[in-house]
């Protein structure tokens, strides 16, 4: 599994999310604008708005706070107008990071991100540079414990899953991301329990980290992630489940 990723699993594992409940509604709550300035407000006919609003329903946002958001996209209530960036770099050891960013300042933006890098061993890159190495697909990851692995590759591949990948302690199901949708609701129909979902960026090559390197990355992942502009956090950074369970606060 990516590093990122991993990463999101152990957190949310741990409860450090839940934490920060605030932030993530924050984040919800531009890209459901953003999703519905751009591609109008009916989620039948905007798949980046339903995936947005399937995100907030997942971390139990009110709906009234989901329609508010989609009536500030739409012009129909006055609302903020965010800019989407996207910024790359490299962390310790050499490890390629992606950052996704809506803001309304992009100045105050870049300056936070250019801090974080600085500040744990990083640096900022050209436009181009990493995102190469990413590859946009549907992720689905499930406790090897928990599910039966005949079944759960009969249903995936039947629903038109790219790939199934066994790790040591979970199976990832690969998905293209316009299939993502229909197969997370294949396994869901079937009545599997998964412990991550989403539609990320998977790279295509991963960077082994260890000892300091492996602190450095996770408090340069901690740090992008706590800031309101930055939307989300990709990277291909490799570290032992023990190190980053251990790491992770």
């Amino acid at each position: 599994m990516s590093g990122h990723s991993k990463w999101s699993t152990i957190r949310r594992k741990k409860g450090a999310a839940d934490a920060k409940r605030g932030k993530i509604f924050t984040r919800l709550i531009k890209e459901i604008s953003v999703a519905a300035r751009l591609g109008g407000g009916d989620p039948e006919g905007n798949p980046r708005l339903r995936a947005a609003i399937v995100s907030a329903r997942a971390e139990n946002m009110p709906k009234e706070n989901i329609e508010r958001a989609i009536k500030k996209g739409t012009g129909e209530l006055e609302g903020t107008t965010y800019e989407e960036l996207t910024y790359e770099g490299y962390g310790p050891g050499g490890v390629a990071i992606m950052v996704e960013v809506l803001t309304d300042n992009k100045n105050r933006t870049i300056s936070e991100i250019r801090h974080h890098f600085s500040r744990h061993n990083g640096n900022l890159g050209e436009s181009g540079c990493v995102s190469w190495i990413f590859n946009q697909k549907g992720l689905i990851l499930f406790d090897k414990n928990k599910v039966d692995e005949e079944r759960l590759i009969e249903v995936v591949i039947d629903a038109g899953a790219e790939d199934v990948r066994e790790r040591e302690r979970e199976f990832e199901v690969i998905t293209g991301p316009d299939q993502y949708e229909d197969i997370k609701r294949a396994v869901e129909d079937a009545g599997f329990e998964y412990s991550f979902a989403e539609v990320t960026m998977i790279p295509q090559s991963t960077v082994q980290l260890q000892g300091k390197e492996a602190e450095q990355m996770l408090k340069l992942m901690e740090g992008l992630e706590d800031s309101d502009d930055i939307q989300r956090v990709y990277a291909n950074f490799d570290i032992p489940d023990e190190v980053m369970e251990r790491l992770v606060a």
